[in-house]
């Protein structure tokens, strides 16, 4: 198994998103048979999206022209990206929720990997989602708790995002892993890591 681990958290070692992360990754690994490649986006910093920064499979990167020194090595990041996504059979992702929705870097992330003929396509019936055959796990952080309530739920744009445009490319059932309520209080928090907890000693490996 080939398996891409993505953090997005800017906390370092104080992130529970990490933490969770990491233990579905451990969870998933349990047995020693895997490739794990890890990308801490927190520490790439990429670039948002240009032309130049568009990996080369997308049309819309030959718009920047040729590319050299510092511009050249950040298009060759955006392919490996690319790449890396591609050829992974398993991808966990860290997420945690920033002002409504995901971090501007998993943003950044997720434009690499949104290619037409690569992760998509278009054809007679609309989009078409090219990827899958791939399983994808978020750990999702929350400080709140957004509940049900459709006040509350209306303001939440990170799980709700993640579906809508891992779905575009395919994969229509991730798994997420929630805890939620972490600024909450310390009951709540602890009742939300306990539950995440319980759900990755849960996950199939």
């Amino acid at each position: 198994m080939k398996l891409l681990h993505i953090d997005s958290s800017i906390l370092g070692a104080g992130s529970v998103s990490r933490e969770l992360s990491a233990l579905v990754v451990a969870r998933l690994t349990k047995g020693g048979q895997a490739e794990v490649i890890y990308r801490d986006l927190a520490i790439d910093d990429l670039p948002h999206l240009l032309p130049a920064t568009l990996p080369s499979a997308h049309p819309l990167s030959a718009a920047a022209g040729p590319l050299e020194g510092a511009a050249q090595a950040t298009r060759a990041t955006s392919d490996r990206i690319l790449e890396e996504f591609l050829a992974a059979d398993t991808v966990v992702i860290g997420v945690p929720v920033y002002n409504f929705s995901i971090p501007s870097q998993l943003k950044a992330w997720i434009d690499r990997i949104v290619v037409p003929g690569k992760t998509f396509r278009y054809g007679e019936s609309g989009a078409e989602g090219l990827a899958s055959g791939k399983r994808v796990i978020v750990a999702l952080t929350r400080g709140t708790l957004f509940g049900t309530e459709a006040a509350r739920a209306s303001a939440e744009h990170a799980e709700s995002y993640l579906r809508t445009v891992l779905g575009f490319i395919g994969i229509t059932d991730p798994e997420f892993v929630l805890a939620e309520g972490l600024a909450t209080g310390e009951p709540n928090k602890a009742k939300g890591l306990a539950t995440a907890r319980d759900a990755i000693d849960q996950i199939a490996a």
